[in-house]
C-alpha cells in the first residue's frame, strides 16, 4: 500500500508562496513564516523562502516559469530536496513542477496532513488522519509520481480494459468506504461516552495551534496532558473531570485550528470536533504575544462558525502576556507608559467580548487564580440555568 506517512527529516527545503490580489505582501510573508514553523514540525529545514507577485496563480506550475527556473537554480547550488508550496497544487501541478525542478514537491496541505499522522496516536485519530490522506490523494492521482501497490490481485480484481490508473482510483475510493465505515463506528463509540458523561456541564479549550491551550489545561485540570512548542502537539481530546469550591465539570482539551486547513482534516475530524459542538462553555485561547493574533482569533471564530459552534459562550483567554510584554515594550518605555498601554489593550478587548476575557500567562502562572474563578463564575451559572433543581453541583 502507498506510504502515506512521509518522511521529511533532515530534508532541505525551499518554501513558495504568491502575492495576489487577495493576498498580501505582509500576509504572504506571515503564511511563509508559518509554513516554516510547519516544516520545522516535521523535521525539514527551511533553506529559503520564495515569494512572486502574480495576479493569479499559474494553472501548470503555480508560478511562473521564469521564478520555476530560478528555484530549480537555487536548489541545485543549495543541495536542496524539497519544495513546499503555501497553497494546495493539483495533480498536473505536482507533476510539472517536479518534471521541470526535479525536486520533490509538496503543499502546505500535504504537510499538515503528514503532521497529523505522526501526531496521531489513538486508533480514532489514526483512521481521521488516513482517511483525511486518501481523500488528497484522490483527485490527484493522475499528476502524483505514485503507485499503488496491488490489492486482491488476481482473477477479478481487474475489469477488462481497465487502466492502472482507474485501478488504483477504484483501490483509494475503496479505502475510502472502508475507512468511512471504521470511523463511523468509532463515533458511535465516543457518542455513547459523551452521553454516559451525565448532566455535567462541559467546557472545551480552543484556539490556534501552539497557544497554549494543552499548559492551561495542565494547570486548571492539575492533570499531565501533552504540551510541547509544536504545531499541532494535541491531536486527540482529552476530558478531565475537574472540582472547584465543590462544582464539578468537565474540562476538554481539543485539536488547534490553523489557517487553510484541509477540508478534508475537518471532515475526517468531526467526531473529535463534536467535543466542541456539544461543549456549554468554550474557553478561546489567544496567543497575544504573536504579531498576527487577531488573524488567529478570526481564523478560530470562522471555524467554530463553519462546525456550528459559533453561538456558544464564550471565555477569551490571552495567553503569553509575559511575551506579549517583551515584544512589546522596549526598555526605555516608563512604567507609567506600559500600564497605560495595557489598560488600553485590555479595556479594547472587555469591550469587544462585553467583559468575557482574562488576561493570563500560563508560564508565569499571572492571573490564573482570576482565570479559575472567572470559569467557575461560568460554570455556576450554566448550571443554575440549565439545572436550577442540582442544588449540590453549584454554589448557591
Amino acid at each position: 500500500m502507498i506510504d502515506l506517512k512521509a518522511n521529511y527529516e533532515d530534508e532541505r527545503a525551499i518554501l513558495v508562496g504568491l502575492i495576489h490580489k487577495n493576498q498580501t505582501e505582509v500576509q504572504t510573508v506571515e503564511y511563509l513564516d508559518e509554513l516554516a514553523f510547519l516544516a520545522e514540525t516535521a523535521g525539514a529545514e527551511t533553506v529559503k523562502k520564495v515569494m512572486q507577485r502574480l495576479p493569479h496563480r499559474d494553472a501548470k506550475t503555480f508560478v511562473g516559469k521564469g521564478k520555476i527556473e530560478e528555484i530549480a537554480e537555487y536548489a541545485r547550488a543549495k543541495d536542496v530536496n524539497l519544495l513546499i508550496f503555501d497553497d494546495e497544487l493539483t495533480g498536473s501541478q505536482i507533476q510539472n513542477i517536479e518534471k521541470a525542478t526535479g525536486i520533490k514537491t509538496i503543499d502546505r496541505s500535504d504537510l499538515i496532513l503528514d503532521i497529523f499522522a505522526r501526531r496521531a496516536k489513538t486508533a480514532q485519530a489514526k483512521v481521521q488522519v488516513e482517511l483525511a490522506q486518501y481523500q488528497y490523494i484522490l483527485p490527484r492521482l493522475r499528476g502524483m509520481w505514485k503507485h499503488l501497490e496491488r490489492q486482491g490481485a488476481g482473477i477479478g480484481s481487474r475489469g477488462p480494459g481497465e487502466t492502472e490508473i482507474e485501478t488504483d482510483r477504484r483501490i483509494v475510493k475503496d479505502k475510502i468506504t472502508l475507512l468511512r465505515k471504521r470511523l463511523g463506528e468509532i463515533d458511535r463509540q465516543s457518542q455513547t461516552q459523551r452521553q454516559e458523561r451525565g448532566t455535567f456541564i462541559r467546557v472545551a479549550f480552543v484556539g490556534y495551534t501552539n497557544v497554549g491551550k494543552s499548559t492551561l489545561m495542565n494547570i486548571l485540570s492539575k492533570s499531565e496532558v501533552f504540551a510541547e512548542n509544536k504545531l499541532f502537539a494535541t491531536l486527540d481530546t482529552t476530558t478531565r473531570k475537574v472540582v472547584y469550591e465543590q462544582t464539578p465539570f468537565l474540562l476538554s482539551d481539543t485539536v488547534g485550528f490553523i489557517r487553510k486547513l484541509p477540508h478534508h482534516l475537518v471532515e475526517s475530524f468531526k467526531s473529535t470536533l463534536d467535543e466542541v459542538r456539544e461543549a456549554d462553555i468554550l474557553i478561546h485561547v489567544v496567543d497575544t504575544s504573536h504579531p498576527a493574533y487577531e488573524d488567529q482569533m478570526g481564523t478560530v471564530l470562522k471555524t467554530l462558525g463553519e462546525i456550528g459552534a459559533g453561538d456558544k459562550p464564550m471565555l477569551t483567554v490571552f495567553n503569553k502576556m509575559d511575551l506579549y510584554e517583551q515584544n512589546t515594550f522596549d526598555e526605555f518605555l516608563s512604567d507609567e507608559v506600559k500600564a497605560e498601554l495595557l489598560t488600553d489593550l485590555k479595556q479594547r478587548w472587555e469591550h469587544q467580548t462585553a467583559g468575557a476575557c482574562v488576561f493570563v500567562s500560563a508560564i508565569e502562572r499571572r492571573n490564573i487564580d482570576l482565570l479559575r474563578e472567572t470559569v467557575l463564575e461560568k460554570v455556576q451559572q450554566q448550571y443554575r440555568e440549565r439545572y436550577p433543581y442540582l442544588t449540590d453541583f453549584y454554589k448557591a
